[in-house]
């Protein structure tokens, strides 16, 4: 058994245990060894689930071995941002206040539906308290740096997934996206990460934020390994009234283009970027020749509508503590919560009246186009004590204008994935592919393109930070 048996990604793995090159327990007793070694540098995980993740191994042997079905993901270690609930474990949410809440008593249908795959789960990881922030720097838990720098931010609200993954520390991982808490972190981090349509998959069983834009999703060092956890998680799910009856789809990974219209976002996504950002934006737009335009109408108040409503709904969630317990919030959300209880109900409305104005422009884009491409940031990982940068000529804090380019486009549930790019000597940076609701297949399609093209692709499992 060789390492890169262990730290490849999750098609590799499964393609080992089933040939018999390795089996379920000598993944996860690597798996297990190597957080051991590397948490205490990279904070990734919040719990390690040594004992459990090794009789789910040692189970998924035996099945192997008296030729049971084991399924498609069979072996694969994989860990949650730990706002999923995972049996007979707290569920933190980032937050000192949950400490105190009674173990779940039944997985997330996200985390159930990968284990029911054969996948095994090995742990929880860190986040912005409340899934609120872009940057994954925890009063109660502390930072999760970048793996490729350990000096910078791995981005948030889902720090600790994508740096688990960009660091090979698990192939597979679960987070959530409301204003682009799954994308941010992805594009820091050099990783892709999935934010599909609102409402395609279940959100049972996750401490939701803002119930009207929050999405959950997979990152991976792979499109396949994406796309496939992608499948397995589909399906309706009577826990979730908004996990909708859609078709399910089998994602096609032969990144055929034909006949595909691709444009390029302007106007509010083609300011502020970095010179990394506008590179990796041109190499993939070379590579999927894209000729066409796009204007987002609108895009800038779009993303302000969007803190309104996410500030409105989290203050709302959170108030009783906000009265009772301020002092035992992460004083960052706790600001940001508070000020949000004060946004007047007329406003919010406002806002929700925008959301669906707008959502009917961009539908019409795509009766024209069927992808979109748009940076992911503006700019590569800031240091972790980093509080302001550079964007459009002026000045701004770091923490709310990561999400300057995502936030538009969760605010109406478009299906996006933010593709990793590798400039020599750089930072990795993200591409968001951005398509239609319900059209997940066009993104798969245009990745698998761009990774056959040896455009996007995620870091060596170990990177020189770690060595």
């Amino acid at each position: 058994m060789t390492p890169s048996a262990i730290t490849s990604t999750a098609a590799e793995i499964t393609a080992h245990f089933q040939r018999g090159v390795i089996t379920a327990q000598e993944v996860v007793t690597a798996t297990l060894e190597r957080i051991q070694t590397q948490n205490e540098r990279l904070n990734c995980f919040t719990t390690v689930l040594a004992s459990s993740a090794l009789e789910a191994a040692a189970t998924l042997d035996r099945k192997q071995a008296t030729g049971e079905p084991v399924g498609p993901l069979a072996g694969v270690p994989f860990a949650v941002k730990n706002l999923f609930d995972i049996a007979g474990t707290v569920t933190l949410a980032g937050s000192k206040i949950n400490q105190a809440n009674l173990p779940a008593t039944q997985d997330a249908t996200a985390v159930a539906r990968l284990k029911a795959a054969g996948a095994i789960l090995v742990g929880a990881l860190n986040m912005d308290e409340y899934a609120y922030g872009f940057v994954t720097v925890n009063e109660h838990y502390d930072a999760t740096p970048n793996p490729h720098d350990l000096t910078r931010i791995s981005g948030g609200s889902s720090g600790g997934s994508a740096a688990a993954v960009a660091a090979g520390l698990v192939p597979l991982t679960l987070g959530s996206d409301t204003n682009g808490s799954i994308r941010v972190p992805a594009a820091l981090c050099g990783v892709y990460g999935l934010k599909p349509t609102y409402g395609r998959l279940s959100r049972a069983g996750a401490f939701l934020f803002s119930s009207s834009l929050d999405h959950i999703g997979p990152f991976g060092r792979s499109v396949a390994d994406v796309a496939n956890a992608f499948q397995i998680l589909q399906g309706p799910d009577a826990r979730d009234p908004i996990c909708t009856d859609r078709p399910e789809i089998i994602p096609d990974l032969s990144g055929d283009m034909a006949g595909m219209r691709v444009a390029i976002a302007t106007d509010h996504f083609a300011k502020g970027m970095a010179p990394t950002v506008a590179q990796a934006l041109d190499k993939v737009v070379t590579a999927l020749n894209v000729t066409r335009t796009v204007t987002i109408p609108e895009a800038a108040r779009a993303r302000a509508a969007a803190y309104l409503i996410t500030a409105s709904e989290g203050s709302q969630l959170h108030l009783s503590r906000l009265q009772t317990q301020p002092q035992d919030f992460d004083s960052a959300t706790c600001d940001r919560f508070l000020a949000g209880a004060l946004i007047p109900s007329s406003w919010y409305i406002q806002a929700q009246r925008f959301r669906r104005w707008y959502r009917d422009q961009v539908r019409e884009l795509f009766k024209t186009v069927d992808l979109i491409v748009a940076p992911t940031t503006p700019c590569p990982a800031p240091l972790i004590e980093q509080t302001t940068m550079e964007l459009d000529g002026e000045t701004v804090l770091v923490r709310p204008h990561l999400g300057f380019y995502t936030q538009p486009l969760s605010f109406i549930g478009l299906p996006v994935l933010s593709v990793p790019v590798h400039l020599p000597g750089e930072l990795p940076v993200g591409v968001q592919l951005i398509a239609r609701p319900y059209d997940e297949q066009s993104l798969f399609t245009a990745a698998v393109a761009l990774e056959q093209a040896g455009i996007t692709q995620a870091p060596l499992a170990m990177t020189s930070a770690l060595e």
